[in-house]
């Protein structure tokens, strides 16, 4: 009953879309979700996440224990089955593994990392190491976006900087150490638009003026 009550609202995992290839079925399948606060949505073992602009329920403590130790497709889809995954397959396999965070401004990335931190903090071996890790990773966000964020035409608070964030792990699962690496991903940042028409009398779509 529950595995069919998962899919009560759209399709879960894209590769088992009928219309795969097509876009109109993608984006469709999406909004059919998001407009009832599914905001997550697998592609095999890729999650898609919209920023659904409000607080959901959805990362309580009570979240937290139901995805621990889970089969990664057992439950719906939810950052915490990915964040869960990677922890166990890190520690069966011996070796480093790494959560890839995309997107475009304001898509939600910081919001996504946060809750990746809080969850280790819950799930992982607890230690006060770990949670001094954790919480000097989340303070610090702030301040490294305060000397990199610009307005957009899309999002007041855009970041300029793109984050490596890194905790250590010993064999037995217990973190022992953590460092956030900056890089800067752009020098100039578009903060109006203008058209413009051409010699040859093509006009294109509006342009980002530095």
């Amino acid at each position: 009953g529950a595995l069919i009550a998962r899919d009560r609202v759209g399709i879960q995992d894209f590769v088992l879309l009928d219309a795969h290839n097509s876009e109109t079925a993608f984006l469709d399948n999406l909004k059919k979700r998001f407009t009832e606060d599914l905001i997550y949505t697998y592609i095999g073992t890729l999650l898609i996440s919209v920023n659904p602009y409000k607080e959901l329920d959805i990362y309580t403590k009570k979240q937290m224990d139901l995805y621990m130790g889970v089969n990664f497709f057992e439950l719906p889809p939810h950052i915490y089955a990915l964040a869960d995954n990677v922890y166990h397959t890190m520690l069966s396999e011996a070796n480093n593994h790494f959560i890839l965070i995309s997107g475009e401004s304001g898509a939600g990335k910081t919001e996504a990392s946060k809750k990746i931190l809080q969850y280790y903090a819950v799930s992982c071996p607890s230690s006060t190491l770990l949670d001094t890790v954790r919480d000097r990773m989340l303070m610090s966000n702030p301040v490294l976006e305060a000397f990199g964020n610009a307005k957009t035409m899309k999002n007041d608070n855009s970041s300029r900087f793109g984050k490596y964030m890194d905790i250590q792990f010993d064999c037995q699962g217990d973190a022992v150490g953590g460092h956030i690496l900056s890089y800067l991903l752009e020098k100039s940042r578009g903060i109006s638009s203008a058209c413009s028409s051409s010699s040859s009398g093509f006009r294109p779509d509006c342009n980002s003026s530095l």
